[in-house]
């Protein structure tokens, strides 16, 4: 398993040379390439939604989810994780001013999401743990490293321990794949690649500051797209 390591090693690097740099680097950088990461993680998504084989399968997924969401308040729940791991880091180092509370949950979760729950990191960990092509992963933790040391300019170094559940993800997935993917099909993964681009373009859109999506609470839906997928082809396509 060397993808999950190799990511998460970029997002720690990113976190702590963006903090340690602060305001070193100038202001349009620190304001205008996080509309580069909201527009990069825009056009992944498409390119993802793009395949899709059973739509009606993908969109009822992504409202049940995002209901399930909303109903167990999971973004909240990770803003409260996310305010104690800024708690925890102001121990050590005091994160940048000029910030609000709600400001800085309001980033962190949406990076949150795009480095754990996109579907670059999702497949690469599976495609990992059944071929040994670690390939995808490298690629997303270039991205990542740059995406983590702009957000760290204004986050400060709580955004390095993001590596800690990203890792966990990546890694669970990784020993997971050789028993989850000989029981899925090709339409199957095309819709949950599907489902996870529509919440990365939803991603793109919050950190762009078009459009505050409570992406955290879509996250659901990534569990229920496949199994959703697998029945409309064998019931409701009959």
């Amino acid at each position: 398993m060397i993808g999950p390591f190799v990511n998460g090693a970029s997002i720690v690097v990113g976190g702590l040379s963006g903090a340690f740099l602060g305001d070193k680097i100038s202001e349009n950088v620190r304001t205008r390439m996080p509309l580069v990461f909201g527009l990069a993680s825009t056009g992944m998504g498409i390119a993802m939604v793009v395949k899709v084989q059973c739509l009606p399968a993908v969109i009822l997924a992504l409202l049940v989810g995002t209901l399930i969401g909303e109903l167990t308040h999971f973004e909240t729940w990770v803003q409260r994780q996310a305010a104690m791991a800024k708690g925890l880091v102001e121990r050590f180092a005091r994160t940048p001013d000029g910030l609000t509370q709600e400001a800085f949950l309001e980033q962190f979760v949406a990076i949150l999401v795009l480095f754990c729950a996109s579907g670059t990191g999702i497949f690469g960990a599976m495609q990992e743990g059944m071929t040994g092509d670690y390939t995808l992963l490298v690629v997303k933790s270039i991205l990542d490293l740059f995406t983590a040391a702009i957000f760290a300019t204004a986050l400060g170094y709580t955004v390095a321990t993001l590596a800690v559940p990203q890792m966990a993800i990546q890694a669970g997935l990784f020993f997971l794949a050789v028993k989850l993917l000989p029981l899925t099909t090709p339409a199957m993964i095309a819709d949950f690649s599907a489902c996870g681009g529509l919440i990365m373009v939803a991603t793109g859109l919050r950190i762009a500051g078009i459009k505050p999506f409570g992406v955290a609470n879509m996250v659901p839906a990534l569990v229920l797209v496949m199994p959703m997928s697998a029945l409309w082809a064998h019931g409701f396509a009959h």
